[in-house]
């Protein structure tokens, strides 16, 4: 590891770290016996106009988990998550690295807020390779392929809608759209649609068992957010 590399890293920690405390501090004010009462969530609107408001309760949980998750991620010395700034916007699947103890991905520079929840998909991919998921997600820690990934793709999103309601993090057009089609039951059709070449076997089975499922999702996607969804706006650029 390059003083350079090692450098890079501990700043982007010192960074993210002073940025978490000091919005935990402003927005949640004091905590009693422990206990962190949440402000009442932010209703977000897209610029389709579409509206969503996320249930305290479900906001709560995923506080609970997130914290501790994103202090690990900025103090835990075992491991590195690197993030690189990009001029292109992606999902952090399409980037990410994983190589020993490190993680790798990209992220547009044009919006940092979507650090947080980036940081969430790629440690727990991390985990996973190090043996470590029980420490995270007990639960899942023994799944593989698809039902790992999606379990994976749903925390990040929670994470995401935990700071797009609670922590005042500005719209991100492609987590956005992530956060709606999963809060209103569409993440199966939203991953198919946005990977149509992974995961060939899952999705045979599913759109098997759901024949209109693609096709609900993708108008649901159309008249809630406007356009096509991820995976058919790309292919309709492609020559």
């Amino acid at each position: 590891m390059s003083p350079t590399g090692t450098a890079q890293r501990t700043s982007q920690r010192q960074s993210r770290r002073t940025v978490l405390a000091a919005v935990v501090t402003t927005l949640l004010g004091t905590a009693c016996a422990g206990t962190v009462a949440l402000p009442a969530p932010r209703p977000l609107v897209v610029s389709s106009g579409a509206r969503l408001t996320a249930d305290p309760e479900q906001l709560q949980e995923i506080y609970d988990w997130f914290i501790p998750q994103d202090e690990a991620i900025e103090q835990d010395p075992t491991f590195y998550i690197v993030r690189v700034d990009s001029e292109q916007d992606s999902y952090p699947w399409e980037t990410l690295v994983l190589q020993g103890d490190t993680a790798r991905y990209q992220h547009t520079r044009s919006n940092p807020d979507v650090v947080g929840a980036y940081n969430i998909y790629a440690h727990l991919h991390l985990m996973k390779k190090l043996n470590r998921l029980q420490e995270w997600m007990p639960e899942q820690a023994s799944l593989e392929g698809y039902p790992l990934e999606r379990a994976i793709v749903e925390r990040m999103a929670d994470s995401w809608l935990l700071g797009r309601s609670v922590f005042d993090a500005q719209p991100h057009v492609l987590m956005d759209e992530l956060i709606y089609a999963k809060q209103a039951g569409h993440l199966d059709a939203f991953l198919f649609t946005a990977r149509p070449n992974d995961y060939a076997q899952e999705r045979e089975a599913w759109t098997r068992e759901h024949p209109q499922g693609l096709e609900e999702y993708q108008a649901w996607f159309r008249q809630t957010l406007g356009g096509d969804p991820p995976g058919l706006r790309r292919a309709a650029r492609s020559p």
